[in-house]
């Protein structure tokens, strides 16, 4: 097996990776995943081959070297030990934001990473930890080439219009705009929609990613126009542990009655809002559906409710739309929400069949539905593969 690329998404405490190699008709086929969990306390390395079976686990004491760099270094041992030797070609990072600047996938060379350290300040949860495991892999393997893939990329396409806030012009030409987020999930969406909707696909479709991370994201001609993430990732829907769409006043409220500083802001509206605030019992959608408590049905229907007001927000600017598609770990696995989303736009032509959307589809609208709706299995990571083999040369 050669010609293997590593895909890499990092966060504070764990690394994920997914590895890819050249399959029949030279399409990418993933053959490896797993992560790396408890990054900065005590590590616990899993992985898995590409049927789903475990093929490895180590799990390092407390004392061990606990870094990104210190992890790497078994880690891609690991994977040329699995892939075979010198097979390891190129790695692919998800990185959260390119600003205005970078709006293409990017091969990584010191320029281009001093380049990113200055957007640190417009994503200072997020942007450091993408960037740790380049720099380890930069010390550790300076040779293997690495490529950064933007989730803002996807949307260079919106309209000016769509981009701005109603701030000063200083503000925003300070880059104090609107940027949108899962952009390699709705570019992949949008290389798969012909296959499956290609009417929809030449012309107005909406598509929910819906997770813990949850955004709407308007597409005309497979083109983002419109979504609904803005500056950070804290903004439209309901989240996971984010509240989404916030009066800016109540942020006003908190700093000058209830003396919240910065930090105390950041940890409330990134970790203690969204699902888990409303309910008090989870920010897991699956434990909502299933729990009796009445929190719990509560921030399943803002959930529900919050998506259908966003959806009527972008069918105005698009002029009406021709599908939906459901994507992310919520809109690919919760059946409940998906019916009753599509039976809130049920007034608009979007007639739900019931059995489709309980096995999933992927077509979930009956049959004579003037709109349709599906359910597509996203993969960010593939997205991200297909991108570092055309960096490096080689598709």
């Amino acid at each position: 097996m050669k010609g293997t690329i590593a895909v890499v998404n990092a966060g504070s405490s764990s690394i994920k990776f997914t590895l890819f190699a050249a399959g029949p008709g030279s399409e990418l086929g993933r053959v490896a995943d797993g992560a790396i969990e408890g990054v900065g306390t005590a590590p616990l390395f899993r992985a898995r081959d590409e049927r789903g079976a475990q093929v490895a686990e180590y799990r390092w004491g407390t004392g061990a070297g606990r870094s990104h760099e210190a992890l790497l270094r078994p880690l891609v041992e690991w994977i040329e030990e699995h892939a075979g030797p010198g097979s390891l070609e190129a790695a692919g990072h998800r990185v959260v934001f390119g600003g205005a600047r970078h709006q293409t996938p990017v091969r990584i060379d010191p320029a281009i990473l001093a380049q990113l350290d200055a957007l640190v300040p417009f994503m200072p949860l997020h942007l450091p930890q993408n960037l740790a495991p380049i720099r380890a892999l930069a010390t550790t393997h300076p040779a293997l080439p690495q490529v950064a893939c933007f989730d803002t990329a996807f949307h260079r396409t919106l309209p000016p219009i769509e981009r701005r806030f109603a701030l000063p012009r200083a503000l925003s030409d300070a880059g104090v705009l609107r940027y949108g987020f899962h952009g390699l999930s709705y570019e992949y969406i949008a290389s798969r929609l012909p296959q499956f909707d290609r009417r929809a696909a030449e012309g107005r479709t909406i598509v929910a990613h819906l997770g813990n991370g949850a955004s709407l994201c308007a597409l005309h001609a497979c083109r983002s126009v419109g979504t609904t993430m803005g500056f950070s990732v804290l903004d439209g829907l309901v989240m996971g542990t984010r509240p989404g769409w916030l009066d800016p006043g109540v942020v006003l409220y908190l700093v000058r009655e209830k003396a919240y500083d910065a930090r105390q802001l950041e940890r409330l509206l990134y970790d203690e809002c969204g699902l888990l605030g409303v309910s008090g019992v989870s920010s897991d959608m699956r434990t909502l559906l299933a729990s009796a408590e009445v929190t719990a049905a509560e921030a399943v229907d803002l959930f529900c409710h919050r998506v259908v007001c966003a959806i009527g927000s972008l069918i105005a600017p698009l002029g009406g739309f021709d599908a939906l598609v459901f994507t992310g770990g919520i809109g690919e696995n919760a059946a409940p929400v998906r019916w009753r989303i599509c039976e809130a736009l049920g007034w608009m032509g979007l007639s739900i069949d019931a059995v489709a959307n309980e096995r999933a589809g992927p077509r979930i609208s009956a049959p004579d539905s003037r709109i349709r709706a599906w359910v597509i299995p996203t993969d960010e990571d593939l997205m991200i593969a297909r991108h570092t083999r055309a960096l490096i040369g080689g598709a």
